[in-house]
Parts: C-alpha cells; sequence; structure tokens
C-alpha cells in the first residue's frame, strides 16, 4: 500500500551548517527536518591559541615547518585569531576540498602559500588522517619532517592518529585547541516531529560524525519511549565514513548505508534508499539492511564528519581529522559528475601488499572470483526469498484491508483527537518539568542562604582576628587590637549558632585579658625627645668651632733692682735683665691658649662638610624615630647609637647644647627595650577548629 507521505531526512549538522545540501534534498523531492546534535563554541580560554599563532611569525628553525587545520571550522577561529596576514613560508596540510575551500575564502591559497591536501581523483576520493598523512609524507620526503615542529589546530579533543604518527616520524607536534564542542538540547516542536516520524512516517536519519552519533543515543534515552528507540535503531541511517558506521553498529543501529564524502554522494545514497520497494525495505533483516557498495554508496574512507566549512554565525564541531567538499559558501557552479567511490576494506593494505607479490596474484584472483560468485548466488536466494515474503505480505494486507475499512473512519476521528492530545500533554509535561526544575534551584538557594548564614559570620569574624593580629605585630597598637576582637565577640554574640561559639567567645576573652595586661610603652613621648634633639642639631657647635676667650698680655710688677742686687750679691745690670727677660717671657705665655684635642678629623672639616655632618646626624634620628614608631628594636638601637658616636666625635664635647642633645638620645635607647607583645593566636586557633569541623 502506497504512502502519502514523502521521505523526511532528518539531519543532525549544526544549525546553518546545511544550506547546500537542504537545499539538494529538497530538490529531490524529500521533506528535511533539522535536529542539530552538534553544537560549536569558541574556546573558553584562547591565550594558547594565540601564542601558538604567534609563532608562525618567528624566525627560522624556530618556527612551525608544517600547520594542520583539522576541519574548516579551525580554519574560521584561528583565522580570527591571527595577529597579522599567514606567513607564506609556513606550509598548511588540510584534508580535504572543503578546508581547502576555507582557506581561499581566507585569501590563502596557490600559488602563492604552500597547501598540502589529498588529492580529488577518481583513484583516490579519500579525506581523512590517513590520507593527509600520505600526502604530507609526499611532499616533504620520509625524514622530511624529523625534529621540525609541527602545529596541529583542531578542536577540544578529538582523534589522535596524525598527531601520534607525526611523532613517530620524528617530528615535535604541538596541538592547539581553536573550538570547543557542545551538545545542543533540541526543542519540544522537535521532538514532536520526531515522535511523528517514528509513529510510522517513511524517514532516514543522516550522522555525520561519530560525537552525533554518541549524542543522539543518550538524547534517545531520555526523550524516547522503550517502543520509540526500537523504531529509531531500525530507522535507515546514512553516513559519510566507515568510522561513523562502525560508532553507530556498536549504539546498536541496524540499516546503516556509508555514502562517501560529499553532499553529492549522501542525497544519491539517501535517493538510492528512496528506491526500495516498501514492503522489502520495511521487513530487511539487520543483517541485510545496509546496501550493497555502489558507485554512489560504499564503505570508503570518508571523512568522519562530512559537513562543509562554517558560516561566521555558526563554527561546527568536529573533533577528528576530516574533511568534505564546502558547497554552502562556494559560488553557483554546475554540479559536475561525481567520480565513483573506492569500496573501503579494512584488509586494503594486505591486499595491496599481496598484489606488489608476483606469486600471491593468482590466488587474489582466485578468492575475488569465488567470493563475487557467493555473493551473486546468496543475492539471488535473498531476492527469491524476498519475493515470496512479499506475496505472503501482500495477501495478508488484502485480508487485513477488508476488515479495517470500516474502522478507518473511526480510527481517524479517534487518532486525530489522541494526537491533538499527546501534544497537549507532552507540552504540559515539559512546563511542568521547567517548573519543578525552577522550584528546585529555589529551594537549593533558599537552603544555602540559610546554611551560609553563620558561615558568613564566621568567615567576618575570621577577617577580623586575622586584621588585628597583622596590625598588632606591625604597629603595637593594643588599643585598635582590643577595639577589634570586641566587635568580633559582638557579632558572635549576634549570630545564631548557639553553643558552637562558645570556645571561640572563651579564646576571645583570653586574649583580650592578656592584652589588657601587656605593658605600654610611651612611643610618643620618645618620638617627642628625637623631634626636639633633630631641632637642635643646626646650633650645636663642631669640636673645630669651640669659641676661644680673647688674650691680653700681662705681667707681675718689677722689683727693686738695689734690694735684689744687695741681697744676691749679683750685679745690678744683671738683675735688671733678669726682671725685664722674665716680664717678656710672662707677657709672651699669656698670649697663647693650648687645648687638647684627641680626634684630628674634627679639625680637618670645613664650614661645608660641617653642613653634612649635621644633615647626616638628623637622617640617623629621622631614621630612629621611624623605627621606633615601627617597633624595629635592632635598627633602633644602630641609628641612635650611630647617632650618639657621631655627637661625641664631630661636636664639641664641652658645649652644654651638646652635652643635653646626646642625654635625650640616651634617654630613648634606654626606655626604648622591646616589650613582647601578645598575638591572637588562641581567637584565630578556635576559629580555624570550628570551621574544619572540630
Amino acid at each position: 500500500m502506497a504512502s502519502v507521505h514523502r521521505t523526511t531526512v532528518v539531519v543532525t549538522r549544526p544549525l546553518g551548517q546545511s544550506e547546500s545540501l537542504l537545499s539538494q534534498l529538497t530538490a529531490a523531492g524529500f521533506d528535511v527536518h533539522e535536529f542539530p546534535l552538534i553544537d560549536i563554541g569558541p574556546v573558553t580560554d584562547t591565550a594558547p591559541l594565540r601564542a601558538a599563532l604567534d609563532e608562525l611569525y618567528a624566525p627560522d628553525p624556530h618556527g612551525y615547518a608544517l600547520v594542520v587545520f583539522v576541519s574548516p571550522n579551525a580554519i574560521e577561529h584561528a583565522c580570527r585569531a591571527l595577529a597579522s596576514a599567514w606567513p607564506a613560508n609556513v606550509p598548511i596540510g588540510v584534508v580535504g576540498p572543503g578546508s581547502v575551500a576555507a582557506l581561499a575564502r581566507q585569501g590563502i591559497g596557490a600559488p602563492a602559500y604552500t597547501v598540502i591536501s589529498p588529492p580529488a581523483t577518481i583513484e583516490n576520493a579519500r579525506f581523512d588522517s590517513e590520507a593527509l598523512y600520505a600526502a604530507i609524507e609526499r611532499h616533504f620526503g620520509a625524514d622530511g619532517l624529523k625534529d621540525k615542529r609541527v602545529l596541529i589546530v583542531r578542536g577540544d579533543g578529538g582523534r589522535e592518529w596524525l598527531a601520534d604518527r607525526l611523532a613517530q616520524a620524528g617530528a615535535k607536534v604541538e596541538k592547539v585547541a581553536a573550538y570547543r564542542r557542545i551538545v545542543p538540547e533540541p526543542s519540544m516542536r522537535k521532538w514532536e516531529r520526531v515522535h511523528e516520524l517514528l509513529a510510522g512516517i517513511p524517514h532516514a536519519w543522516l550522522l555525520t560524525s561519530s560525537e552525533g552519533v554518541r549524542n543522539l543515543d543518550e538524547l534517545a534515552r531520555e526523550h524516547l519511549t522503550a517502543d520509540e528507540t526500537l523504531l529509531l535503531k531500525q530507522a535507515a541511517l546514512v553516513t559519510p565514513h566507515p568510522r561513523i558506521a562502525e560508532a553507530a553498529r556498536q549504539a546498536g543501529f541496524d540499516r546503516i548505508t556509508v555514502s562517501g564524502a560529499g553532499d553529492e554522494r549522501i542525497v544519491q545514497a539517501l535517493q538510492t534508499l528512496r528506491g526500495l520497494p516498501a514492503s522489502l525495505d520495511a521487513h530487511l533483516p539487520a543483517a541485510a539492511a545496509a546496501p550493497v557498495p555502489s558507485s554512489h554508496s560504499n564503505t570508503e574512507s570518508a571523512p568522519t564528519d562530512s559537513r562543509p566549512a562554517a558560516t561566521p554565525a555558526h563554527q561546527p564541531a568536529q573533533s577528528r581529522m576530516t574533511d568534505s567538499n564546502d558547497s554552502n559558501k562556494a559560488s553557483p557552479q554546475p554540479t559536475q559528475p561525481l567520480p565513483p567511490n573506492t569500496p573501503f576494506t579494512p584488509y586494503e593494505a594486505q591486499i595491496n601488499k599481496k598484489s606488489r607479490s608476483g606469486g600471491g596474484t593468482a590466488l587474489l584472483w582466485l578468492v575475488i572470483v569465488i567470493l563475487a560468485v557467493a555473493a551473486g548466488a546468496g543475492g539471488f536466494l535473498l531476492n527469491r526469498k524476498f519475493e515470496h515474503t512479499d506475496q505472503q505480505f501482500a495477501q495478508r494486507l488484502q485480508a487485513a484491508d477488508a476488515q479495517n475499512a470500516d474502522l478507518t473512519a473511526k480510527a481517524d476521528d479517534a487518532a486525530s483527537a489522541v494526537h491533538a492530545l499527546d501534544t497537549r500533554v507532552v507540552q504540559l509535561q515539559g512546563k511542568l518539568s521547567d517548573a519543578q526544575t525552577q522550584n528546585e534551584a529555589l529551594q537549593q538557594q533558599y537552603q544555602d542562604l540559610a546554611s551560609n548564614r553563620d558561615d558568613w559570620t564566621l568567615a567576618e569574624v575570621e577577617q577580623i582576628l586575622s586584621s588585628a593580629s597583622q596590625q598588632l605585630q606591625l604597629t603595637g597598637n593594643i588599643q585598635l587590637a582590643l577595639f577589634a576582637l570586641q566587635s568580633a565577640d559582638n557579632r558572635l554574640a549576634a549570630s545564631n549558632a548557639g553553643a558552637q561559639i562558645v570556645t571561640i567567645r572563651r579564646a576571645i576573652a583570653q586574649d583580650m585579658d592578656r592584652l589588657k595586661a601587656t605593658p605600654t610603652t610611651d612611643l610618643t613621648g620618645l618620638a617627642i625627645k628625637l623631634d626636639t634633639a633633630i631641632d637642635q642639631i643646626d646650633t650645636l657647635p663642631l669640636a673645630g668651632e669651640a669659641p676661644i676667650t680673647p688674650a691680653a698680655a700681662h705681667a707681675a710688677a718689677p722689683g727693686n733692682v738695689a734690694s735684689i742686687a744687695a741681697a744676691t750679691g749679683q750685679p745690678v745690670w744683671k738683675v735688671w735683665w733678669q726682671q725685664i727677660a722674665g716680664g717678656i717671657g710672662e707677657q709672651l705665655r699669656s698670649l697663647v691658649s693650648v687645648r687638647r684635642i684627641d680626634n684630628a678629623d674634627a679639625m680637618l672639616i670645613s664650614p661645608d662638610e660641617g653642613y653634612f655632618v649635621r644633615e647626616n646626624l638628623k637622617l640617623r634620628l629621622l631614621s630612629a624615630r621611624l623605627s621606633l614608631l615601627s617597633r624595629s628594636e635592632p635598627t633602633l638601637k644602630s641609628d641612635l647609637h650611630a647617632a650618639d658616636t657621631a655627637l661625641g666625635r664631630y661636636f664639641d664635647a664641652s658645649s652644654p647644647r651638646v652635652q643635653s642633645v646626646r642625654e635625650l638620645v640616651k634617654q630613648v635607647d634606654q626606655a626604648s627595650m622591646a616589650v613582647p607583645l601578645p598575638d591572637l593566636s588562641a581567637s584565630l586557633a578556635a576559629v580555624h577548629q570550628f570551621k574544619r569541623g572540630g
């Protein structure tokens, strides 16, 4: 019985990735339902990508010998992060024509740039990691990349085959992520359409990546019933690469067709599926569901994800080295005939190896002939069996049509009502689920606020105690520490934690008692004394500037010469001469003043140098004042001793002003003995113990 519905193709590429494919499917007579299973977003941190791309401009031999882009998506994201134009001396490796077209849109192409990609010929239609490595090896040679840097630009994760193979060849491989994959959540309307398709409308699924296969399997478990999941696994499925087909087979899908790379081959494979008889298509066994490889649908080594390069609005997510012909952004051109796909087999390497040996050629052809005959015979028998089954099924359908004729009208009305009711129920279930999710989120937030109130209070108390402890050790301000402890105790008293904070309050009370019992030092008074000493430095006399009393010549009154001569028996002239000589000598001695100075340096200081002596002494006393206020006793003692030494060495020690300044320095030195300050370790330890749950 012919179906009234056209075949619907479920396209799972990201939105905005399939303009060309959608137009080709529509032109071929298919209905299209977009059901994206993968989306793309930029990486969270673009710094590694930008740093790697900056290395492109490093001089040889420190730069990259080759940069490989795993997909057109990597090209789009990387070109956005480029600081300037791509350097012409750095070769680029890409998987296939889609990436070549993406490079061309960025202005990168031959002959100005070296672009390495697998050749798109009739003999070779493979666009994957293996084909790209073969092209790279042909370009550079077997050891051409040994000990050279190679950069692979890709998504977050992906297949490691190419990186491992290049590393085995001796290259220094570096990998950087240009985009990240995101699992989208299809809307309720899209799920409703999937329910309708699974209810009996002819349809086929297009899966272009292994990631999409896994995402579809996970989403089906959440949104489909057991019967719908079984129907989904039995639906026709088209993939562009055997690797994706293997992932789908492991996920439980039965009817898998490998189309090959490119939108044209995908459309041809879907047209081939649509050409099968309806009854045969519905009753194919799982082993025979996959079509026989042909010139347009075979298991060739096609790209893992045949999506074209992304538009700027949506970047596709490819996690493997794959590519396809990009037809979304290329200018419209007449469709060229497609080359036939090369049949894919995992034993291709062994067959090629044997074909090169002359002794195994005959055996190989014999095996091929036997397999061909067996396949033909099996196909003939299977075809006969299908025809017999089709005849039986047609007879049963004719009998069922007679019985169901009178129920068709009632069933149609009931089906319409049930369908409308089911749609309404699905919508209500979705709204109910959203409301429940929001309610749970609000309840969780309320619980977090209620439970975290005491935690916030405790964190605030911990911050107050920590700041007070640091200030106490730096400035020695006991009053400020007491105020902080009192504030922390008041906050704990207002908390609702109850008996759990008694230990913390007890520790705070102990620290407050210790602070109150600590003796204090009059730092302000000592600082005033140092300021007084600094103000008097400019008026202190240096050792070489001591005041000298003006001298006046004086001598004893001369005696009676005649009496002295008579008493001594000396001649008068001699006594007279002695008196004259003695008076002159006494007058000369009264004009000379002799002082003792032990430090010769003090006498060598000029008036200009005396200015610098006084300024250095002021700096010493100012440094001592800062050390006093910061409670740095070693520095304070050192500065005070240096200042006292300078006062005794370069200044007049007999001057009362000098003695007064030295006395002030000694008083500060004696009164600035360090008083050990208590810390707040008990309170902090109690808070930490409470936070650890002790």
